[in-house]
C-alpha cells in the first residue's frame, strides 16, 4: 500500500487516479476546492481516504493543509499535483484577472504545493511528485498564450529543481496527456471577444467554443481511465521518468515541435560560432 496527496481529486484525471487508488487499496489524500465532491468516495472508503478542502492559489492554505495530511497519515509517499484550468483569448482580450488566475492555479499554485511538500519528504528520505501538465507546455498557439506561459512556466521550475532534489531521494515527474475526454472543456476561462480578432485563428477558435456547448473532448483521443492507469504506474518508476507524453495527439505533436525547434537551432551553428572571440 502506498500512500498518495492528490490536488484536484473531485474531477477529471484527478479524480480518476484517486478512484483507481482507492480501489486498489492504497491511501489517498484527496483534495479539492470543494471537498464535498469527494464525500461518494469518503463514505465507499472510509478507512482509505482523507479529504480538505484546498484552493491551491491560496499559499497559507496549501501549506496547512500539507502540514495536516502528512501529520495525519505520518508518510506520503506521491504528491499529485494536479489542479489546474484553461484560459482562452488573444492575449489583448484576456483581463487582468484571467491572467492572474492563470499563473497562479496553474504555475504559482504547484511551486507553492512542490515548496510546501519538499521539507516533509526530505525528512522521511524520499518521495515522488508528479505534475499534471499538458503537450501545451512543449507546444503553442494562438488564443492560449497564458495557459501556454503557465504551464512552460511550472515545467521550467520543475526541470530546474530535478536536480535539487535527487540526493534526497525524491523523484520527479511531468505528466503532458493529450486531449483526454474529460470536463476540461467546461472549466475553461473565455475572454470577452474583441471585434478586431473575428476573422484571425483566436476568433475561428471561439466559433468552434460557442458551438461546442463546452464539450470539447467529447471524441479526445485519450481514455481518462488508461492516462490515470500510466500515471499510477509511473510512481514505480525508478529513477522517475522526466515526463510521461500520453495520447496519440500528444506523441505526434510535441515530436513535431521538438523536432521544428532542433532543425532552427541546427541552422543557427554558424550563426552561433561566429559569435565566440576569435581562437
Amino acid at each position: 500500500m502506498t500512500q498518495w496527496f492528490v490536488t484536484g481529486a473531485s474531477a477529471g484525471i484527478g479524480r480518476e487516479v484517486t478512484e483507481q487508488l482507492l480501489a486498489a487499496g492504497h491511501q489517498v489524500a484527496a483534495t479539492a476546492r470543494d471537498a464535498g465532491r469527494l464525500d461518494d468516495l469518503a463514505a465507499k472508503y472510509p478507512d482509505q481516504i482523507w479529504t480538505a478542502d484546498l484552493d491551491v492559489t491560496d499559499t497559507a492554505a496549501v501549506r496547512a493543509v500539507v502540514t495536516r495530511a502528512f501529520e495525519d497519515l505520518s508518510r506520503i509517499d506521491v504528491v499529485f499535483s494536479n489542479a489546474g484550468r484553461g484560459a482562452v483569448g488573444a492575449a489583448e482580450e484576456l483581463t487582468d484577472e484571467a491572467i492572474a488566475e492563470q499563473i497562479a492555479v496553474n504555475m504559482t499554485g504547484p511551486i507553492q504545493l512542490v515548496r510546501a511538500v519538499l521539507p516533509f519528504l526530505r525528512a522521511q528520505g524520499g518521495g515522488r511528485i508528479i505534475q499534471t501538465s499538458t503537450m501545451g507546455a512543449q507546444i503553442s498557439g494562438p488564443g492560449a498564450s497564458m495557459y501556454h506561459a503557465s504551464k512552460w512556466g511550472v515545467e521550467g521550475f520543475l526541470e530546474s529543481i530535478i536536480g535539487e532534489v535527487a540526493p534526497f531521494g525524491i523523484g520527479i515527474t511531468m505528466v503532458e496527456p493529450g486531449s483526454v475526454r474529460t470536463g476540461f472543456g467546461a472549466a475553461l476561462s473565455v475572454a470577452p471577444a474583441s471585434p478586431a480578432y473575428a476573422g484571425t485563428p483566436v476568433g475561428r477558435i471561439r466559433q468552434y467554443l460557442d458551438g461546442s456547448g463546452g464539450n470539447l473532448t467529447g471524441t479526445a483521443p485519450g481514455d481518462p481511465a488508461r492516462v490515470a492507469a500510466a500515471i499510477i504506474t509511473s510512481a514505480s518508476v525508478t529513477p522517475a521518468p522526466r515526463r510521461l507524453v500520453l495520447g496519440s495527439d500528444a506523441y505526434q505533436a510535441v515530436h513535431a515541435a521538438l523536432s521544428d525547434r532542433l532543425r532552427e537551432v541546427e541552422a543557427g551553428l554558424a550563426l552561433a560560432t561566429s559569435t565566440d572571440f576569435p581562437a
